[in-house]
C-alpha cells in the first residue's frame, strides 16, 4: 500500500491543531483542541497522541499510508535528540521527551521544529512562497518570530537560533527586550511594540487625535485599534503605523540583503492590517535593500493564515 498520507501537529499555547494532508500537501482533514497546560503541561503530549489515534480510526485511514508526523512547538527544539526545552507558554518547566513519547503512543516517526520555522516552511511550500527555495518569513503576533528558507532547508544555525529575526536590533539602545538586549524588532512590530510605540508617540504629540484621546483616558488600546484608526485618517496613528513599518522594512531589507530570497513574507495576526501595512514596509525596504536584491525579491503578505502552522509542519514529516 503507497504512503502518501502525512500529519500535521501545531501546537500552541491555547489550541493545538491539527491535519491529515496529501504528500502534495493538500488538507484532507483537520481539526483543533485546547491545550491543557495545568500540571506542568503533563497531559499536552498524551492528548496529542489521543486525538491522533481517534481521528486516525474515525476517519477509517489505514495506518499503513501514513509517512509520519510533523510537529512545531513553542520553545527550543533539539531536533536530533527530539526535545523541547523553554517552552513557558506550556508551563514545561523541565525539558520534554516529546519525539520519543509521540513516536511510541502512535506509532509513527516525529519530526519537530520550532513552531515558526514551521509556519514559514507552510508558506514557502504551499503559500506566498510559491514553493521556491529560496522564502524568509517573518510572523508579527504577540511577539516577533520567524523562519528562513535557503536552498530548500531551514536555517537553524550551530545551537538552533538562526531564524530568530524578532531579536535583530533596529534601534540602538531602544526598548529592553525579554530577551535582555535594547532595541529588537520584536519589541517594535509585534502587537504590545506597536501599542508601545503609540503611547509614546501620544505623549509627545499636540494635536487632535482619537488615538491620543483613547491613551490619555487610560482606555484599552490594541494594535487592531490602532491599524483601524490610521485606516479612518486618524493622524497620530498613522505616525504609528509609518513608525513601524519603518522598522519592519530596515529589518527585512537587512534580511533580504544577506538571504536574496524569492520572497519576504510578512505574516501572524499584526499582518492581518494587509496592503495598508505591507505597501508602507515596502516603501521602507525599497530605501534599505541593495540594488539587485530590490529587483528581484518582494515583499508579500502571508497567504495560508492559520493553516500555515499545520502544512509547515507536515511538510517537516517528508525528509
Amino acid at each position: 500500500m503507497a504512503k502518501d498520507k502525512l500529519i500535521g501537529v501545531d501546537l500552541g499555547g491555547t489550541t493545538i491543531k491539527f491535519a491529515i494532508l496529501t504528500d502534495a500537501g493538500e488538507i484532507q482533514q483537520k481539526w483543533s483542541i485546547k491545550t491543557n497546560i495545568f500540571d506542568e503541561g503533563a497531559h499536552i503530549v498524551p492528548d496529542i497522541i489521543d486525538s491522533i489515534n481517534h481521528h486516525l480510526d474515525l476517519y477509517q485511514l489505514d495506518r499503513e499510508r501514513v509517512i509520519g508526523i510533523g510537529m512545531g512547538t513553542p520553545g527550543t527544539v533539539n531536533r536530533d535528540k527530539g526535545t523541547v526545552t523553554g517552552a513557558f507558554n506550556l508551563n514545561w518547566k523541565t525539558e520534554q521527551n516529546v519525539k520519543a513519547e509521540i513516536e511510541a503512543g502512535t506509532g509513527f516517526s516525529l519530526t519537530l521544529d520550532n513552531d515558526a520555522n514551521s509556519a514559514a516552511l507552510g508558506e514557502a511550500w504551499k503559500g506566498a512562497g510559491n514553493n521556491d527555495d529560496e522564502v524568509s518569513f517573518v510572523t508579527l503576533g504577540t511577539g516577533v518570530g520567524g523562519g528562513l528558507v535557503a536552498n530548500g532547508q531551514l536555517i537553524h544555525g550551530t545551537a538552533g537560533a538562526g531564524g530568530e529575526v524578532g531579536h535583530m536590533i533596529v534601534e540602538p539602545n531602544g526598548y529592553l527586550c525579554t530577551c535582555g538586549n535594547y532595541g529588537c524588532l520584536e519589541q517594535y512590530a509585534s502587537a504590545t511594540g506597536v501599542v508601545h510605540l503609540a503611547q509614546d508617540l501620544a505623549e509627545e504629540y499636540v494635536g487632535s487625535s482619537k488615538l491620543k484621546q483613547l491613551i490619555s483616558d487610560g482606555d484599552e488600546v490594541t494594535s487592531k485599534i490602532v491599524f483601524d484608526l490610521a485606516k479612518d485618517g486618524d493622524f497620530l496613528a498613522n505616525e504609528v503605523v509609518d513608525k513601524v513599518a519603518y522598522y519592519l522594512g530596515y529589518a527585512t531589507a537587512t534580511m533580504s540583503n544577506i538571504l536574496n530570497p524569492s520572497a519576504v513574507v510578512i505574516g501572524g495576526g499584526v499582518a492581518a492590517a494587509g496592503e495598508f501595512l505591507r505597501a508602507r514596509v515596502e516603501k521602507s525596504w525599497q530605501t534599505f535593500a541593495f540594488p539587485t536584491v530590490r529587483n528581484s525579491t518582494r515583499v508579500k503578505l502571508a497567504e495560508l493564515g492559520n493553516d500555515a502552522g499545520v502544512i509547515g509542519a507536515a511538510s517537516l514529516a517528508r525528509t
